[in-house]
C-alpha cells in the first residue's frame, strides 16, 4: 500500500473524504465543500500532515495529522484527529499503513509523543490502536485517560 502527504491541490479530495467520514458515522459536519476550502490553506502548513492511502485522486483512506508545541519535549506533540478507510476496504491492512506511516513521519519531526482519540464504545477501533502500542493508561498507573471537550 502507497500513503503519500496530500499536497493543497488535494483539498478537495481530502475535503470530501472528511465529510464522507463525519457522515457514515452520523457526526455533525460541515460541508465538503467548507473543508475543501479549510484545507486549501491548512495543507500548506507544516504543522499540519495528511496523508492519503491508495494515490491522490480516489484515495482509499487518510490520516489527518496536528503538531504542536509542548515544554513535555524538544520536538511538537502529534494528535491524530481522524484516521479513515472508504467501507468495504476496511480489514486489508489500509488503516496500519496509515497508522504506520504517521508513526514514522511525526517520529521523523521530533515528536516523542502521539494523541488520539477514541469513542469508548467503539472496542474495534481501541483493540485497533492498542495493538499498535497506543494506551489509555500512564505507565506505572491503575487507571484510564480521559478526555475532555467543551464547544464553543
Amino acid at each position: 500500500m502507497v500513503t503519500m502527504r496530500a499536497e493543497p491541490g488535494q483539498a478537495g479530495v481530502v475535503g470530501q473524504l472528511l465529510f464522507d467520514f463525519n457522515t457514515e458515522f452520523g457526526s455533525p459536519t460541515p460541508g465538503a465543500d467548507e473543508f475543501a476550502a479549510r484545507f486549501s490553506r491548512l495543507l500548506a502548513r507544516e504543522d499540519v500532515l495528511v496523508l492519503l492511502a491508495g494515490g491522490t485522486t480516489a484515495p482509499t483512506g487518510l490520516a489527518l495529522l496536528t503538531l504542536r508545541p509542548t515544554p513535555y519535549s524538544d520536538g511538537p506533540l502529534a494528535q491524530l484527529e481522524e484516521l479513515y478507510v472508504r467501507p468495504g476496504l476496511r480489514d486489508r491492512g489500509i488503516g496500519t499503513e496509515l497508522l504506520l506511516d504517521s508513526v514514522e513521519r511525526v517520529r521523523a519531526r521530533g515528536c516523542e509523543e502521539m494523541h488520539l482519540t477514541v469513542d469508548e464504545v467503539d472496542g474495534d477501533t481501541r483493540r485497533f490502536y492498542e495493538r499498535h502500542g497506543f494506551t489509555n493508561i500512564q505507565p506505572g498507573e491503575d487507571y484510564r485517560m480521559l478526555f475532555y471537550v467543551r464547544e464553543f
